[in-house]
């Protein structure tokens, strides 16, 4: 019972990571926009004129050119912007690395909150509590990001590579060479870097998504609003969305910029660790900004959690004589 729920959990978790990567992306995209540290071009120094002015002109030029700084745009801009200037293919930049992602971090989560669940469910009820399902997510999310963590750090730089200029790019050609280089690079431990954001958002992620998931189908099928369906998988699964949405947006824009630091060798990097990045980022850009890419987050979380229960629910039957 215990091995049949990672694998329905795995399948149904990279069949639903793979089909919802671009939103992924662009969720990402969005989330580092705005960082100060990241080169741009909003101040451009200027050379002394080459030519010489007539001493009866007294003029004065300016030394730096200021150009007002680059337009926040919406997802549908930035994915419209990511096929112009990279490529339709750019969309599934760091697909390798979601795949191995899916496969180590949701596998984990999904099989150990089935074995939780099971060990608590009541067996004269057969229900479990709110607050054991909560317990069970937390736990289980967890084990799980900390598993993934290598996976999901060069997941999120793979996704950010496209919009750096050309001499700032790393080019990671897989997630094999990105673990690879980071390791020689910058040290193993690097990808375990932002690992207590990830444990977080992946505890939040997890109760929320897989909790309320399984309450929301329980009152659905209690209430007799729909049979036990598709229907309700899709309806429960919304839910599930919603709320994993809203609980880990701030965590995750946080994460994703962490994970996203350069570090080198002589240089203070840009961020501390996880309260440095969440402290600079609502100075500059005001605490909304924690919530920046909500947009498509919940466009992806959405698609992706319907993906992903719908999935498994009928990987369940399918596996059910197992």
């Amino acid at each position: 019972m215990g091995l049949k729920g990672f694998v329905e959990g795995g399948v149904a978790s990279v069949i639903a990571g793979a089909s919802t990567h671009p939103l992924d992306l662009i969720k990402v995209r969005m989330q580092l926009q705005g960082e100060s540290h990241v080169p741009n071009l909003s101040s451009v120094q200027s050379c002394r004129p080459a030519f010489a002015l007539s001493s009866t002109a007294n003029m004065s030029l300016p030394t730096t050119v200021e150009l007002p700084a680059p337009a926040r745009v919406g997802p549908l801009s930035i994915g419209v912007r990511i096929i112009q200037s990279e490529g339709v293919a750019a969309l599934f930049s760091g697909i390798s690395a979601t795949l191995l992602r899916q496969t180590l971090y949701s596998t984990t989560r999904m099989g150990l909150y089935d074995v939780l669940k099971h060990k608590w469910t009541d067996p004269d009820s057969n229900s479990m509590p709110l607050a054991s399902k909560i317990g069970a997510g937390l736990i289980s999310g967890a084990v799980g990001a900390a598993v993934g963590n290598p996976a999901d750090v060069a997941m999120v730089r793979m996704q950010a590579d496209g919009r750096l200029p050309v001499e700032h790019r790393r080019n990671y050609k897989s997630v094999v060479d990105a673990l690879s280089q980071m390791s020689k690079q910058e040290g193993v431990a690097s990808l375990w870097r932002g690992s207590s954001l990830t444990v977080n958002r992946a505890m939040i992620v997890t109760a929320s998504q897989l909790a309320s998931y399984d309450q929301a189908k329980e009152m659905i099928l209690e209430k007799g609003l729909l049979s036990d369906g598709i229907g309700t998988h899709v309806a429960a699964s919304f839910v599930a969305g919603f709320v994993a949405s809203v609980a880990s947006n701030p965590i995750d824009v946080i994460k994703t910029r962490v994970m996203n630091m350069k570090v080198e060798p002589g240089v203070e990097p840009p961020y501390k660790g996880a309260l440095d990045c969440a402290v600079k980022t609502v100075k500059a850009e005001g605490p909304m900004a924690l919530y920046k890419g909500f947009i498509p987050t919940i466009s992806r979380q959405g698609p992706f959690t319907v993906v992903l229960f719908v999935t498994l629910e009928q990987v369940r039957k399918l596996l059910k004589d197992f």
